[in-house]
This record gives structure tokens, C-alpha cells and sequence, in this order.
């Protein structure tokens, strides 16, 4: 397994397809986070803005290869074990982008309450961002699992349905990732530091019932 993951995470870095979604998620930083904002706030949107970029990056891996040398490394090691490695290298250089982006965030803005009169430890809340943000990845990396090949196959279906779902999986109650993000910001207005230890629980069960599902159809579909 170590030797797929090291391919794809080579064919990830050599194709340079992953600039985009790295310069998207860069510009909806510095559109919605900025220094002195309140800390929850912005860790909030930061763990949000990552989800439809993790999804993207799923979709950049599973289709990184020609069908070709797709079929030659399943033959090798077996496509659903290919597939997997696309899927944890994507689902990897999210949850890395989302680290540093998250470190980065906790140390510029405020750390205080929404309305700026309480004051809030930085050290838990970036902790939260980082468990809300890793929870975003995995849920968007579900996502991407899900809506591209094997899945879906045609682009004009599979790139609207991926958009549409990301932004469900951020805006619908009952979603992890929107269960994690409202969680940081109902504790910035109250000055709380909320741990989303379940929403975080409940995104790594449900990607990797997506991820078993994807993998498994990879044997019955060819490319």
C-alpha cells in the first residue's frame, strides 16, 4: 500500500491539477478571514471552505491516471485497492492543506467572542477548528468518493451533482460538517470552545461506508 500511495500522491504533485482548488480555497480565505476577526468565526468558515476542495481533490486523484495505466496498476495490486489509495491521498492533502490553513488562522485573528467582550483561549479553539476542519475533509472527501468514477461517470452529471452535494453537506442540519461549523460558531457567541468530537466521529463513519462503496464498484466497472 505504501508504494500506491507514493504513485499517487507522485501523480497528484506532477500533474499540478491541484493548484486550483489550493488557489480557490486560498482566495475564499481572503475573502472571508482576515486579522483581528474573532477566532471561532474564522475557524468556522476556514473548516467549511475546505470541504468542496477536498471534494475536488478527490475527483483531480481518481482521474489523474489514463485508462491504460489505470487498468495496469488494478491488474497489479487490484482496483479496489487502487482506488483506495486515490481516494486516502486526496483525503490526505486536504486534511494537510486544512492543518496549516487552520494554524494560520488561529494565529491572526482574535481571540475573543463574537462581540468582542470574552475572551477565548486560543489553544483549545484552534484544536476545534483543527478536529471541525478535519471533519470537513472527510466529509468532503466522501463526497468526491461518491460523485465521480466509479459512480458517475459523465462529467456534465458528476461536477454539478459534486458541487450541489458539498453544499448540502455544509448548510444541512444534521450533516457533520454543518454540525461542526455551527458548533464553532454558536461557541463564539458565547465565548465557549466546543469540541466537535461527534461530528468529527460521525464524518470518518460515513467516508468510509463512501469510500468501501466506491472501492467495491471499481471491480464491477471498468474505466
Amino acid at each position: 500500500m505504501t508504494a500506491l500511495l507514493s504513485y499517487q500522491t507522485a501523480l497528484l504533485t506532477r500533474s499540478q491539477r491541484w493548484l486550483p482548488p489550493f488557489i480557490l480555497y486560498a482566495v475564499f480565505l481572503g475573502i472571508g478571514v482576515s486579522s483581528g476577526q474573532p477566532v471561532l468565526d474564522s475557524l468556522g468558515y476556514t473548516a467549511a471552505a475546505l470541504l468542496p476542495v477536498a471534494a475536488w481533490l478527490v475527483r483531480i486523484c481518481v482521474t489523474n491516471e489514463p485508462p491504460a495505466a489505470r487498468s495496469c496498476v488494478s491488474a497489479a495490486v487490484g482496483p479496489g485497492r487502487a482506488h483506495l489509495a486515490a481516494l486516502l491521498v486526496a483525503l490526505t492533502a486536504a486534511a494537510v492543506l486544512g492543518t496549516v490553513a487552520t494554524l494560520v488562522v488561529t494565529l491572526i485573528s482574535d481571540p475573543v467572542s463574537a462581540d468582542h467582550q470574552t475572551r477565548v483561549p486560543r489553544l483549545p479553539a484552534g484544536a476545534a477548528g483543527l478536529l471541525a476542519t478535519l471533519a470537513c475533509a472527510l466529509l468532503g472527501t466522501a463526497v468526491g468518493a461518491l460523485t465521480t468514477w466509479p459512480l458517475l461517470r459523465s462529467t456534465g452529471r458528476a461536477v454539478p451533482t459534486m458541487l450541489l452535494a458539498a453544499l448540502l453537506s455544509v448548510v444541512v442540519t444534521g450533516s457533520p460538517a454543518q454540525a461542526a461549523v455551527s458548533g464553532l460558531v454558536t461557541g463564539s457567541r458565547s465565548g465557549t470552545v466546543p469540541m466537535p468530537l461527534l461530528p468529527l466521529a460521525a464524518a470518518a463513519v460515513l467516508t468510509a461506508a463512501a469510500m468501501a462503496v466506491a472501492c467495491a464498484l471499481t471491480s464491477r466497472r471498468s474505466p
